[in-house]
Formats: structure tokens, sequence, C-alpha cells
């Protein structure tokens, strides 16, 4: 069966049409026509840039527009990053924030996080403001679009990481040799919204609580969170700017 499934494969492959990408792109580009390009897998995973040697074996970074689609750095105008209203990791490699017990649980299972074809648990933590501006800066993010805020209505606080204590000194950025550093947490504490958020259409019943935690997240980042998502549906989006302007 997968012999025959092979060969049909192979027959739609012969009927696609071959183009020199680069100069289809950058005559889009020439004549004005918006291109979104979408990187794959996090910052944290990339090969030059990531925790190394947890990593994958390309640029998962902004970079890789450029290496990956010929276009010239110049031409990249509007870099979204998108991030979970907490953190999580799949596999192996430096995760200072993660919780190891009831609480990483819950939210483990309020976010449906499991590998959507292995079933594997990720790892789930506390959202990690040192480890979001190395992301920021290196990708040269101009917004932001937080991800599974609904997740955190199951606490009545939230914790955010401002900043880590490495080698007795407390730091606000993420070092280079992570991977071979014990790196302690520092934190505080905001309280939540305790609130279904699914139902919500717009930023006009928004809990305070939330209002808050996105708030002291971009005076933190210096960076527009102009996205929010409350559920797993697309329609459970709410726009608090045009991200398309």
């Amino acid at each position: 069966a997968l012999e025959k499934d092979f060969f049909i494969a192979l027959e739609v492959i012969k009927n696609l049409t071959v183009i020199d990408s680069e100069h289809y792109l950058n005559n889009a580009i020439n004549n004005n026509k918006s291109i979104l390009a979408e990187g794959a897998q996090g910052t944290m995973l990339d090969v030059d840039f990531g925790s190394y040697p947890f990593v994958t074996s390309s640029n998962t970074t902004t970079a890789g527009t450029c290496t990956g689609l010929g276009i010239a750095p110049n031409k990249i105008g509007k870099v979204f990053g998108i991030f979970k209203a907490y953190c999580t990791r799949v596999g192996s490699g430096p995760f200072p924030t993660e919780l190891e017990d009831e609480v990483g649980e819950r939210m483990r299972k309020a976010g449906n996080e499991f590998g959507s074809t292995t079933g594997r648990p990720r790892r789930c933590g506390w959202i990690d403001l040192p480890a979001l501006k190395y992301a920021i800066m290196i990708n040269g993010v101009t917004e932001l679009i937080m991800m599974k805020a609904d997740v955190l209505s199951e606490f009545e606080t939230i914790a955010v990481c401002t900043h880590y204590i490495v080698d007795g000194k407390k730091i606000d950025f993420m070092p280079y040799d992570i991977v071979s550093k014990e790196v302690t947490p520092v934190y505080e504490t905001l309280k939540g919204w305790k609130e279904d958020l699914t139902k919500l259409a717009s930023m006009d019943n928004i809990p305070n609580e939330l209002i808050n935690y996105i708030d002291y997240l971009e005076k933190a980042l210096n960076v527009p969170i102009s996205i929010v998502s409350v559920g797993p549906d697309r329609t459970q989006t709410i726009h608090r700017g045009n991200v398309l302007a």
C-alpha cells in the first residue's frame, strides 16, 4: 500500500511547475506584493543561536528567511514573534522555569501539551522573560502574538521569570553558555484572572488581570502584543492592533 501511495505522489510531483523561486519572490516584492514567511520550530532550536547541542539542523530564526528563500535582509518588514503565555519545551535542553510538579501537570493538561504524533508530554513552565528578550533580539521582532492565554485561567496567581541567578549574580539576559550553567529563576507574581476566556471576541470584556498581564509583558519586553489567542479555534483570536497595516 505504501509503495502504491509513493508512486501516486511521484506523479503529483511531476505535474508541479518548477520555478526560480528567488526571482519569483523578489519580483513580487518589487511589485509591492505582500509575502508572509512562516518559520519552523522555536528560536532556541536554531543551529547557530539556540541552546546547542539541543537544537535542530537549520536556522529557525528570521535569518532563515534570507538563507531559505533568497530574500535580502533589507527586504524584511514586520517580524511577528509568536509565543505562548507560558513556556514549553520538547525533549532535552535548558529550561530554567520548568515546573516538575502538580502545577506543571495542570498546565500541561489545560494546554493539551502532548506531541501531536507521539503523544509525548511537553515540558511546561512559567514564562521566561530573559529567554523571550533573547528571541526578540535575535529575530528583530516588531510585534508579538500571545497564544494560549486561556490556559492560565487555571491559576490564582501567575509567576513571571524576570531574571536569572547565574554564578551568584542576578542577570536579566540569557547567557550564551546557559547549557553548562546552573540557572535559578527569579520571579515576580501577578494576580491570575480565573475566568473562562474562550468566549471572548474583543478586548471589551477581557478581565483586568489579563490586561495587567499583557501590559506587564509589553513594558518588560518593549514590544507591542498585537494579537491574543484565547482558545484553540482560529475564531478565538483577539486583535489589539492592525498587524497587516
